[in-house]
């Protein structure tokens, strides 16, 4: 092996070690963890329901059976689309289980937000002392 190989493998060694110790952690509040857990207790009721494994379930969806677990265990770092589309093809019903009522409540939340500014700014601070 020669020298330049062996210290691109050591540099690149400690590229990926700093980026280990530099990962982010993030906090979230209890409202946000409570409902990541109910939504994943909801999925792995659904998916016993119909009788299938983590294994099938993971593959139906297209995710590892370590992400499946992390979902059913109410982890919040999973993503919001794969959580989601778990929970679609498990059956558990997101935002109402009748589609006319999600288009209603869809319809008006657009109407909503067209009455608002599409930027938001700070307030000024302004100073009336004269």
């Amino acid at each position: 092996m020669s020298f330049q190989y062996a210290l691109y493998l050591v540099l690149d060694a400690i590229k990926c070690y700093i980026l280990l110790i530099m990962k982010r952690t993030r906090s979230y509040t209890p409202l946000t963890t409570e409902a990541a857990r109910l939504l994943g207790s909801e999925i792995e009721l659904a998916r016993r329901e119909h009788r299938w494994t983590l294994d099938e379930l993971a593959d139906r969806i297209g995710v590892s059976p370590a992400t499946m677990r992390r979902i059913e265990q109410g982890d919040p770092t999973v993503g919001l689309g794969v959580a989601f589309e778990a929970a679609a093809i498990a059956g558990v019903p997101l935002f109402g289980e009748d589609p006319a009522r999600r288009r209603l409540e869809s319809a008006r939340t657009d109407d909503r937000l067209a009455l608002l500014p599409k930027r938001v700014r700070r307030p000024r601070a302004f100073n009336d002392e004269f």
